[in-house]
């Protein structure tokens, strides 16, 4: 409810306030009707019936009142008193024609919509409806204040709608679901949705929003459209699994090199590969990973946010770079007895060979790791990611014949290690989409 108190031409003062039905009648005594004022003694019974009428049918109802007051210096709640209903003004305010779609949109993702509001619970539950919210039994204002934070957790946990709240109400709700372990963001664009968005995770308003709650909020929308929200959750979470991705090729990856060299650095007369040859092979790996943040990202993975889970990654570390290590130590088998590069004048070989097959098959990995499916048949990569696996394992390949390539140390090798380096690489392959299947089907990773 608010009031101005503005002048007459002819110097009276008038005393106007308009607000919720219940908020200004309580403050009545009198009714205009028609220039006539009568007391409101139960004559208010076929108006508040019509008021729920329009309320229920999506009309926002404010109440108009008025009373004449004598000239004062200052003017304060007191003297909202004892007024003459003048009468109501109905607002239609209807849904945007995207909001149903945006709803489900949401509700596919796992994202649970509810709706804070200081509207009558009437007019909330119609444009709920409308939009395919499944409105439920309001929580009311009046009943919030009277819970203890326990309670109310619990009830704004289960309600759908919430209707008539003052700004702290929002604000507390959406503090107590924070509380009880969920990720809240409120969308609001009016001053009594500044106190919730600063509460929120994510605090998201508009761009014709007033200016608190612009400056309140996390993210401004450009768009007046809930189906930003919907295809904003989906980009962040295809962004969160790509990140993960990475990180779970990279660590591992580095943990089945490092492996590799603790276990063969004893056995050999030389260092299984040179540093500069260390810091080739990062390098290309690395180019191979630039598109991930753009790759693909199967459906599933999606659907339902996915919690950060440092076990998951540290499990799948353990799990997959003894698996690099064992097929690195294959090789250096098939090098040092198969070919016999056991001196220090085969060194050379010996380190394209292991450089060749680490690259090979960690870039090859990247299709494996990327996805909880079988790669290339139920799921493919980017084609950003594809071009960059191809241009690194020909880029690995070419380095050992090139003049370049001996100017790192890198030597031209034989023709019978290629077959071999084939058979390797399809093993691994092989045996890191069973380990990866494996460790989907027990639950360790997503």
């Amino acid at each position: 409810m608010t009031s101005v108190v503005v002048r007459s031409p002819d110097g009276g003062r008038r005393l106007i306030c308009k607000g919720a039905v219940e908020t200004v009648v309580a403050r009545c005594t009198t009714v205009d009707v028609d220039g006539r004022r009568q007391p409101l003694d139960g004559g208010m019974e076929p108006l508040l019936r019509q008021c729920d009428r329009l309320a229920g049918e999506g009309f926002r109802v404010l109440a108009v009142a008025f009373r004449d007051v004598p000239p004062q210096p200052d003017y304060g709640h007191a003297d909202e008193r004892e007024l003459v209903l003048r009468g109501y003004v109905a607002f239609l305010d209807p849904p945007k024609d995207s909001a149903r779609a945006a709803v489900e949109a949401l509700g596919r993702g796992g994202v649970r919509v509810k709706v804070l509001t200081g509207d009558s619970e009437l007019v909330t539950a119609k444009i709920g409806r409308e939009v395919g919210i499944d409105v439920g039994v309001p929580l009311l204002g009046p009943d919030v204040a009277g819970m203890t934070d326990g309670e109310l957790a619990a009830a704004a946990e289960e309600a759908t709608v919430m209707a008539r709240l003052l700004p702290l109400d929002k604000e507390r709700i959406v503090r107590l679901l924070r509380a009880r372990g969920h990720v809240v963001g409120f969308l609001g664009d009016g001053i009594n949705d500044a106190p919730a968005l600063r509460a929120a995770d994510v605090g998201i308003t508009v761009d014709t929003a007033v200016d608190i709650a612009r400056e309140s909020a996390d993210c401004i929308l450009l768009e007046q459209d809930l189906g930003v929200l919907a295809a904003g959750v989906d980009e962040g979470r295809k962004v969160f699994v790509n990140i993960v991705k990475y990180m779970r090729m990279g660590a591992s990856s580095n943990f089945g090199n490092m492996l590799s060299v603790v276990a063969v650095s004893g056995l050999l007369p030389f260092l299984p590969l040179a540093p500069v040859q260390v810091l080739t092979n990062a390098l290309l790996y690395d180019c191979a990973q630039l598109p991930i943040p753009g790759d693909h990202v199967d459906a599933e993975l999606v659907t339902a946010p996915r919690p950060w889970s440092l076990r998951q990654i540290a499990r799948f570390i353990l799990m997959v770079g003894p698996c690099s290590s064992v097929f690195d130590l294959l090789t250096f088998a098939v090098m040092w007895h198969g070919f016999g590069w056991t001196g220090p004048e085969q060194r050379a070989l010996f380190r394209t060979g292991w450089f060749v097959e680490s690259l090979v098959t960690q870039t090859l990995a990247i299709h494996v790791i990327r996805t909880r499916r079988i790669p290339l048949l139920e799921s493919r990569a980017s084609p950003a990611l594809t071009a960059t696996t191809l241009l690194v394992i020909v880029a690995g390949v070419w380095l050992t014949q090139a003049p370049l390539g001996a100017a790192l140390g890198f030597v031209p090798l034989p023709a019978p290690f290629w077959p071999a380096l084939v058979g390797i690489v399809a093993g691994y392959l092989a045996t890191l989409q069973l380990l990866k299947a494996w460790l989907v089907r027990r639950g360790w990773i997503d």
